[in-house]
């Protein structure tokens, strides 16, 4: 009998700085390959702050220079 696979989704966070809707924050937004985006998100002062919500074990991707300038970093 053939057991279905289970996907695990990775996760992504995008941090931003000052984005539209938070213009004095930081803003980290989850979300998963496959499952698109998701409502769950932390909001910070700073950015050490935002660090410091992100769960550990992620790995820290720079902000390409064609991405959104209040992109800051991503984390996967």
């Amino acid at each position: 009998m053939n057991t279905p696979r289970t996907i695990a989704a990775l996760e992504i966070w995008t941090v931003y700085r000052h984005p539209r809707n938070y213009p004095t924050q930081y803003v980290a937004r989850k979300a998963s390959v496959p499952g698109g985006e998701s409502n769950e998100m932390f909001v910070a002062n700073t950015l050490d702050e935002i660090h410091a919500l992100l769960p550990r074990g992620l790995v820290r991707i720079p902000r390409f220079e064609a991405d959104d300038p209040v992109i800051v970093e991503v984390w996967l």
